[in-house]
């Protein structure tokens, strides 16, 4: 049986940022499942950001893996964006995005996409180095610290955002739970909390590598949540999945929830 990836080290040695983002992110005509889900990740943060008007001064986004997409939105409300990965490789790739190196991954058709969903697909250049302007750091995270930022004490955010990664950083539920606590810790009261969700996963394939994902269902993260101190203010599933042998989720979750005063 093939092995399992799901420990700390395990990402340190063998995620790939270029696989990831080529995997899921390439907007190409025969990755039909997977421009479905991210697609339906940009829709939402587009409804947050965008048309409910979710803004604020600082967001953190938690888990940004070596991807930009997640800000294509939130940089239209928030002066300043604060990335984090606990891969270095990961961290390393965005900065490469960031400072227009050669052989960066290409997120224009991602981009393009975006500026549509506003009304203005010919803006995208300016999307992007509004994207680049609004991140201001890109630092290392650990979802399973009660800081996860640590040794770094960040002020509270008006905004914390998690896409596609809690599912993968935890081993169990327990776990999970605790992490969206600690996430949740990072938000100033009265602020919000985004997640996109994978249910029903058990793996994810990043190049030929197999890693975990801890099985979520609807109510598991609408308990984690609550526990955390915040109200769901809405949320949307839908039933869709990866390309199975990419992934083996069965739906999509998004919510956005804003902590108790």
């Amino acid at each position: 049986m093939e092995t399992i990836l799901i420990g700390k080290e395990d990402y340190l040695q063998h995620f790939d940022p270029q696989d990831y983002a080529k995997t899921y992110y390439s907007l190409s005509p025969d990755s039909g499942s997977e421009n479905t889900i991210l697609t339906f990740c940009l829709k939402n943060l587009h409804q947050a950001f965008v048309l409910d008007g979710l803004k604020g001064d600082t967001l953190i986004d938690i888990g940004s893996g070596p991807t930009i997409y997640q800000y294509l939105s939130a940089c239209e409300s928030f002066r300043e964006i604060i990335a984090t990965d606990y891969t270095d490789q990961n961290r390393e790739e965005m900065q490469r995005w960031l400072r227009k190196e050669p052989g960066a991954f290409d997120w224009s058709p991602v981009v393009k996409y975006a500026c549509e969903l506003e009304g203005d697909r010919e803006r995208w250049l300016k999307k992007e180095e509004k994207v680049r302007r609004a991140i201001k750091q890109v630092l290392k995270c650990d979802v399973t610290q009660a800081n996860p930022l640590a040794p770094l004490a960040v002020p509270p955010a008006d905004c914390v955002l998690s896409v596609l990664c809690l599912e993968a950083a935890c081993k169990d539920l327990p776990t999970y739970s605790s992490a969206v606590k600690n996430i949740g810790s990072l938000v100033k009261p009265g602020g919000h909390l985004i997640f996109v969700t994978c249910l029903g996963a058990s793996f994810y394939m990043v190049g030929k590598n197999r890693f975990f994902a801890v099985y979520l269902e609807q109510k598991t993260v609408d308990d984690a949540v609550k526990g955390a101190g915040f109200d769901i203010l809405w949320a949307k599933s839908e039933q869709m999945a990866y390309s199975l042998d990419v992934c083996d989720n069965r739906g999509m979750y998004a919510l956005v929830a804003q902590k108790q005063l």
